[in-house]
């Protein structure tokens, strides 16, 4: 796998410091305009960056109808 380096100089927009990302990291992300991104800061001073995918809402319905609709069964199933 080819590591592909790319630099950008921390700019102040507003009262905040911000970065753009270049086309090369949007791609590789398949990130664009609105999407959001996930930081994950480790002890040793590194950082990786990854799109957020959040739940999906079918998903989240789902669980939704199954605790309302088997709750004493799912209460007597994590009682066992």
């Amino acid at each position: 796998m080819a590591v592909i380096e790319v630099e950008r100089k921390i700019t102040k927009i507003g009262n905040s410091l911000g970065v753009t990302l270049p086309q090369e990291v949007l791609k590789h992300l398949k990130i664009k305009h609105g999407d959001e991104i996930k930081f994950n800061l480790e002890d040793n001073g590194n950082v990786s960056v990854r799109k957020f995918t959040p739940i999906d809402e079918d998903f989240l319905d789902g669980f939704k109808y199954a605790f309302e609709n088997y709750d004493d069964a799912l209460s007597n199933l994590a009682d066992r």
